[in-house]
């Protein structure tokens, strides 16, 4: 319970900062957001003076990135298809990614939220990320020149993860899942608080495109129309099975057939009987490492149907909770999933970030290679040796966890740390009872599992353990 008291605490500090900021724009990737989420879960401690701790010249690299990723001035947030419903259920409102988002709910704590994700199921509104259509005959070249994966090997009805690239340096400009819905038609998601960035870079890309190719040859669409929610969790497929409205639906209903990657538009079957105006896209995906479902829901045909789904999903309140920010990113953290603007950046390529496999195989040959920064790639994949910096996961020793920007040392000598790292997420494992995990970024060479290192918390240089990732298996729906 001590916890749970912690956590409120600290919720209504988040509240009392998002009103005393004027609702700044906080992105996923903003360090105001990362600040209201620690604090949501310990209490505010004074920080003590630091142990000197030696930065060598050659690790600048890797020391954390003052990067913005959203616009900082202050505005108006915008708001979710699900706002009222959020305030209908006690949810503590933050500013993020320009909008006010639920940073958990009056029901459950952070920690028993992140526990009843992994135990029954949770649904997250993400409604503020950016959904797109891509389609026309120039689709595949364009989206094979923007980012490294093979998607002319995905099947229709397909999705992968994969990167936008930094033209020349081959920098991670964002992340994205990508769905080939048919051979020239493509969905795909990007983050809320990169949404001007990846705008901008997507608008300047097409018109290139479109100037060498013909103003036909692409056609792009930003989906705003469209409601998205995860339902994460091991019982979310019983709870949505329960809705597909099988006489409406053309693709397969059976979400037993549905696995990992893969989605349908299916219809389900409203309060009243009736089936949805329109199919929702249904995709067999997420951001917490549990089995589940992204669902975009159309709101063109009616306005009300994101509501509709979501109390539909909610029915049983021992199976379905809704679940805010702080559970998100603990579970995604567990999950060993990459935050941008922390664990990734344009500072890092795929290779840095341990994302090397998504540069698709066949896409690896230097001579054929046309996609963003594939020189700079393909060289370090070939020559990982010549990595200056990989990323790792950490378990670190009993005690006050370690936070974003916290200094990892080598302890060889203890007489005398030297920096060859820096803590990107950290946190107290809920799935592992409390043991202090992290994800940082260390100099080559000390990235090999096993390792022991120093990560200075506060003034204490604790051990830690380089370990791999995930921490808590993930259990997509696989083909047996």
């Amino acid at each position: 319970m001590a916890s749970v008291r912690t956590f409120r605490k600290g919720a209504d500090l988040v509240a009392a900062r998002a009103s005393a900021l004027h609702a700044p724009r906080a992105s996923i990737g903003s360090p105001l957001l990362r600040r209201e989420l620690s604090s949501a879960v310990r209490p505010a401690i004074r920080q003590a003076p630091s142990t000197r701790v030696a930065t060598p010249a050659a690790i600048a690299p890797i020391k954390a990135q003052a990067v913005r990723y959203a616009s900082g001035s202050a505005g108006p947030l915008s708001k979710t298809q699900l706002y009222d419903l959020h305030e209908a259920h006690g949810a503590k409102m933050v500013p993020f990614a320009g909008f006010s988002m639920p940073l958990q709910y009056a029901d459950l704590s952070h920690v028993e939220s992140h526990m009843w994700t992994r135990e029954k199921a949770s649904l997250f509104d993400v409604s503020h990320m950016v959904q797109h259509n891509l389609s026309g005959p120039g689709a595949l070249e364009f989206l094979m020149k923007v980012t490294p994966s093979s998607l002319d090997k995905l099947a229709p009805n397909t999705s992968t993860l994969s990167c936008l690239l930094e033209e020349g340096t081959g920098g991670i400009l964002d992340d994205t899942v990508i769905t080939r819905r048919s051979e020239d038609t493509f969905y795909f998601v990007t983050n809320a608080g990169r949404r001007a960035e990846d705008l901008a870079f997507l608008q300047a890309e097409i018109e290139a495109f479109r100037a060498k190719n013909g103003a036909d040859s692409l056609k792009w669409d930003i989906l705003e129309d469209r409601a998205l929610v995860a339902l994460q969790g091991p019982l979310a497929v019983d709870v949505l099975q329960s809705l597909i409205n099988t006489s409406a639906s053309t693709a397969e209903t059976d979400l037993n057939t549905l696995y990992f990657g893969n989605c349908r538009e299916l219809y389900i079957t409203l309060a009243d009987g009736s089936a949805s105006p329109q199919p929702l896209l249904i995709s067999r995906t997420g951001y917490t490492g549990e089995d589940g479902f992204e669902i975009s829901i159309p709101t063109s045909a009616s306005q009300t149907l994101p509501q509709q789904v979501v109390e539909l999903l909610l029915t049983d309140k021992n199976t379905v909770r809704l679940a805010g920010l702080a559970a998100r990113d603990s579970l995604r953290l567990e999950a060993g999933m990459c935050l941008y603007g922390h664990d990734i950046s344009t500072a890092q390529t795929p290779p840095d970030a341990a994302l090397g496999w998504v540069v698709g195989r066949e896409r690896r040959d230097p001579a054929t290679a046309t996609f963003h920064g594939a020189s700079v790639i393909l060289s370090q994949l070939a020559s990982p040796k010549t990595l200056k910096q990989r990323r790792v996961g950490l378990t670190v020793e009993k005690g006050s966890p370690a936070r974003e920007g916290a200094k990892v040392v080598d302890i060889s000598d203890p007489a005398n740390p030297v920096q060859v790292g820096v803590v990107t997420s950290g946190l107290p494992s809920p799935t592992l009872g409390g043991t202090n995990i992290a994800m940082a970024y260390v100099k080559n060479g000390l990235h090999k599992k096993g390792t022991e290192l120093g990560v200075q918390v506060r003034n204490k240089v604790r051990k830690a353990t380089v370990v791999g990732m995930p921490w808590i298996e993930s259990k997509f729906h696989r083909p047996s």
